[in-house]
């Protein structure tokens, strides 16, 4: 009995203790030690737990691109910082919980580190530097103020603040005894620094540094194989083997392990054989491994490549096309296949055509984010007006002939292509039948016959094709409905109507699990697409008339091919004698017989007879040293940019000046169309109304760009104050036909000089805005600490409010600045009036404070893609 009691006593005299523990405020050694257990094996940890699994996800998440050097750090895509969302939040909960809880253990500064983490990856990057900054200041231990410091620095380095991250570098340099796991950060962080700077002399210094120090296998096989890359494009290939061969140990990744092997022979063998058969074989070799089935297309990529630097074109090219079909792994693999066929056709077959549909095939596998979207979508719209005019001119060029043809001898034609589609469509599914071995037994079969082939009816492709096109040659295009729905059907919605060019594209367009069902063409539609009446002839020729010009203007200007060019714009001027268009036809064969050392009398000629007061006469009358595309480009932005500002102003007589004297001397640059517009705006100011209406007129006549003809239309419309309905063709050339009409009911819409566009952009005062500055390319020097700035007077004027900076390169002449979250309009027009009256910066003039503005997230998303920002500023003028 007594010695239960004992033991009861004890029992209470440690729960006593236990308790008196559980003090967050008593700093007793037992409250040290059970705080410090607790928050290490608990809260702590959990929490840590947390932000790794998260990470984890973030690596998954992500695809490496072998084909290009590897970053030092991977991006960390938005779309897996949500889906990790939970996650974070558990982690943010448990590491709050580690510090309120259990504040006098040593585990408090490790935790705010957690949660600075957690806001770098939740993009919250001001509270994650100030918690750094914090840290760095009041924490104690070392190792922590060592953490913090590092992920400042990655910080620093992504905002591309590097004054900031070289003070960084410098107080960590004089640190000491930085532990070996930290040592692997900073050297890690060190060559992201000198990789942002575009230093690779020092990315490949502080890799080298790292991979010392670096524990981890896999992680150290990644940084061999950057460091590899990189020598290899210094020319170092003894260095590379060495670093593929080290990438290819510690059981990395297999795709990792696969191109370390893949680049490691070409560095040491490939490149240097003269056995041209020995490669061959070596990728022959390479293909047929089962273990790379998933990474054939890029064995035939590379053996592409080989064959390129063989001069073997044709079949560089057929097997670039037989990449293209494999299933592949790689995303971003299929995008270079089709960048690479892109290059060929464009420039070794100069088929720009072919170009563009490769190009287009191309951007869709690669994203917006990537180094080289932003290059290919330029070439991209360079490309699609070629082609849009291309085609169209070839169309247009085969109807007119046709039209001239006896109608027996169009007949003939039509059959002919009907008989050649039902051929293409056998062939297709000819190559699609899959073939059988002949077996001991197939005689034995009811359906025998064919050994060849699959003897059910529904498992030869080539059978069903030929049922098909059977079945058209009786019954022509009808639907394929069963009996009971037939009955429900009204008599009128029996027959199916005739397939449109895009239904044609989309069924040539479908995968090879899906029917090879072709549509052929009627005869009596394809006769009925022949022009018969003066009228659709005429029409036709216009548009010839202005694709020749069109084709002119793009391969002169932009593909830098005269000798193409000039015969477009001749051809132009002997088709079309009395073409509204041979001014500018006369001045693009004057600037290409000048560049090309030809004889230019000719045309000053024929502009100072048959166009004295045109605009391209003066150019050629008062030629100056500017005269090339791209100086004359540059110049006549800056210039419409000073107009447009000296417009906003009030200046009418300065912006008239100058945009009068921008089109006499650069008539034909990428911003005439808009100084022109600007020019008929500041004649609404200065000039009479009906001065003002006929010059509207005439430039919505006479304007190819839709955006400013509907600008210019609803100018018109306010003016007037009638109502027009606008009919917009669509640009999409498979669907010419297709319109919208377009009323505009809302006359404080009509009312404004330059109306918003209702299906372009939309008025949501209580969405989410961002505050956007414009910054030219000659003002990018001025406003190089511009961002520093602003933070500081976000510091004094909305401390509260958490404003994010940050710049993105818009266009290649713009850049932007922008600010945010404001949450609703009122408070982003407000941050608006304080910033015009009170911010205060020295390399940051009146008048581009003055082109600011305000916009909506969803019509951000807008403005990104169309790049206009006067468009938008004629938006915001009138709604905001």
């Amino acid at each position: 009995m007594q010695r239960n009691v004992r033991k009861t006593l004890n029992f209470l005299i440690f729960l006593c203790f236990l308790l008196l523990g559980c003090s967050s405020e008593r700093n007793t050694f037992t409250n040290r030690l059970y705080h410090n257990v607790t928050a290490r094996f608990n809260a702590y940890f959990l929490a840590k737990e947390k932000i790794q699994e998260a990470e984890k996800s973030f690596r998954e998440a992500y695809q490496e691109d072998y084909t290009q050097v590897l970053p030092v750090y991977f991006p960390i895509d938005s779309a897996s910082v949500d889906a990790n969302e939970e996650k974070l939040n558990e982690a943010r909960e448990l590491a709050g919980k580690a510090i309120d809880w259990h504040r006098i253990s040593q585990w408090v500064d490790d935790s705010y580190f957690l949660l600075g983490l957690i806001d770098y990856y939740e993009a919250n990057t001001d509270d994650a530097i100030n918690t750094y900054k914090y840290l760095n200041v009041n924490s104690e231990d070392d190792e922590v103020r060592h953490q913090a410091l590092i992920q400042l620095l990655r910080i620093f380095v992504e905002q591309r603040k590097f004054d900031d991250a070289s003070y960084v570098i410098d107080f960590l340099s004089k640190e000491s005894e930085i532990s070996k796991e930290n040592k692997q950060k900073l050297y890690k962080t060190l060559a992201y620094y000198y990789e942002a700077r575009h230093e690779k002399d020092g990315v490949i210094a502080a890799l080298e540094k790292c991979i010392e120090v670096t524990t981890d296998n896999h992680e150290k096989s990644r940084l061999n194989f950057i460091l590899a890359q990189l020598y290899q494009r210094a020319g170092f290939d003894a260095r590379a083997y060495d670093y593929y061969k080290n990438a290819s140990e510690g059981n990395p990744p297999y795709e990792l392990a696969f191109f370390s092997q893949l680049y490691a022979q070409q560095v040491a063998e490939l490149e240097k054989s003269k056995d041209l058969k020995k490669v061959r074989d070596y990728y022959d070799n390479l293909y047929q491994d089962r273990k790379n089935t998933d990474l054939r297309d890029v064995v035939l990529y590379e053996k592409a490549l080989f064959e390129l630097k063989q001069k073997e074109t044709d079949e560089a090219i057929k097997l670039l096309h037989q990449a293209a079909q494999e299933p592949g792994k790689l995303e971003k693999q299929k995008g270079y296949i089709y960048q690479k066929l892109a290059e060929i056709f464009f420039d070794e077959k100069e088929d720009y055509r072919a170009s563009k549909y490769y190009l287009d095939s191309a951007l869709q596998h690669f994203k917006p984010t990537d180094t080289n979207y932003q290059t290919l979508s330029s070439k991209q719209d360079i490309l699609d007006r070629y082609t849009v005019n291309y085609e169209l001119l070839t169309k247009n060029d085969s109807l007119l002939q046709l039209s001239q043809m006896r109608p027996e001898e169009q007949e003939k034609i039509a059959e002919n292509y009907i008989q050649a589609e039902e051929e293409r469509l056998l062939a297709e599914a000819e190559a699609k039948t899959t073939k059988k071995n002949a077996g001991i037994f197939d005689n034995l079969l009811a359906f025998g016959g064919n050994a060849s082939a699959s003897t059910f009816y529904f498992d030869n492709p080539t059978a069903m094709q030929k049922g098909e096109i059977e079945f058209f040659r009786n019954w022509g295009n009808r639907a394929l409905e069963d009996n009971w729905r037939r009955k429900s059907s009204s008599f009128g919605n029996a027959v199916s109507s005739l397939p449109t060019s895009r239904d044609t594209t989309a069924a040539r367009q479908v995968s090879q699990e899906d029917s090879i069902r072709g549509i052929l063409p009627d005869k009596a539609t394809l006769l009925a697409n022949i022009p018969k009446d003066p009228e659709q002839i005429s029409q036709l020729n216009d548009q010839m008339e202005e694709a020749r010009l069109q084709l002119g203007k793009v391969l002169y200007f932009d593909l830098k091919r005269p000798d193409l060019a000039r015969e477009y714009l001749t051809d132009l001027l002997q088709f079309h004698p009395d073409s509204e268009k041979k001014a500018e036809a006369y001045y693009t064969l004057f600037l290409i017989e000048k560049e090309t050392g030809g004889s230019t009398t000719y045309y000053v000629s024929r502009l100072n007879k048959e166009f004295p007061d045109s605009p391209f006469t003066k150019s050629v009358n008062n030629p100056i040293g500017e005269t090339s595309s791209t100086a004359a480009n540059k110049t006549a932005e800056s210039n419409y940019q000073k107009a447009y500002s000296a417009f906003q102003s009030g200046d009418y007589s300065i912006a008239k000046t100058l945009t009068q004297s921008t089109l006499n001397k650069y008539p034909l640059t990428e911003v005439t169309d808009k100084l022109l517009l600007l020019d008929i705006m500041l004649s609404g100011k200065l000039e009479s109304k009906g001065r003002y209406q006929e010059r509207l007129e005439n430039y919505i006549e006479n304007t190819d760009s839709p955006g400013l003809v509907k600008m210019a239309r609803n100018m018109l419309v306010a003016l007037t104050g009638e109502t027009e309905v606008e009919q917009v063709a669509s640009v999409d050339s498979t669907n010419v036909s297709d319109s919208l009409r377009i009323n505009t009911p809302d006359k404080r819409i009509a009312s404004d000089s330059v109306a918003a566009e209702k299906q372009i952009y939309k008025l949501n005062k209580e969405q989410t805005h961002i505050f956007i500055l414009v910054i030219d390319p000659d003002a990018i020097p001025q406003t190089k600490n511009l961002s520093a700035e602003l933070e500081n007077f976000h510091d004094k004027n909305f401390q509260d409010s958490r404003l994010r900076t940050g710049n993105l390169s818009f266009t290649r002449n713009q850049s932007i600045l922008l600010v945010s979250p404001f949450s609703n309009a009122a408070k982003a027009m407000d941050y608006r009036k304080k910033f015009l009256t009170e911010f205060k910066y020295q390399g940051l003039p009146e008048e581009l404070k003055k082109r600011s503005f305000v916009i909506s997230i969803q019509n951000f998303q807008q403005l990104n893609k169309r790049k206009d920002i006067t468009e938008y500023e004629a938006f915001f003028k009138s709604s905001y």
